[in-house]
């Protein structure tokens, strides 16, 4: 079904944003650990950025239920 794999590949889009915005967070630490020259790291972007990739997996797993339940109901009315 083409819902499910628009769905699992926004899953798989968000669950990149949301690493490489860890990432970014973490080298930003690690240098300020290291009394290195500090990395620009707007925490509060990147912050939005985890909590906009968060919203999109939910939205994208109700999207898998639905489908599901739709191929359930589907199911049910050929047997």
């Amino acid at each position: 079904m083409q819902a499910l794999s628009i769905a699992a590949s926004g899953m798989l889009a968000a669950a990149d944003r949301l690493s490489a915005s860890a990432q970014r967070v973490a080298a930003g630490e690690q240098q300020a650990e290291k009394n290195a020259e500090p990395r620009d790291v707007d925490y509060v972007k990147e912050r939005v950025e985890q909590i906009g990739a968060s919203t999109d997996v939910k939205a994208n797993a109700a999207v898998v239920r639905t489908a599901d339940k739709m191929t359930g109901a589907l199911l049910d009315m050929k047997v």
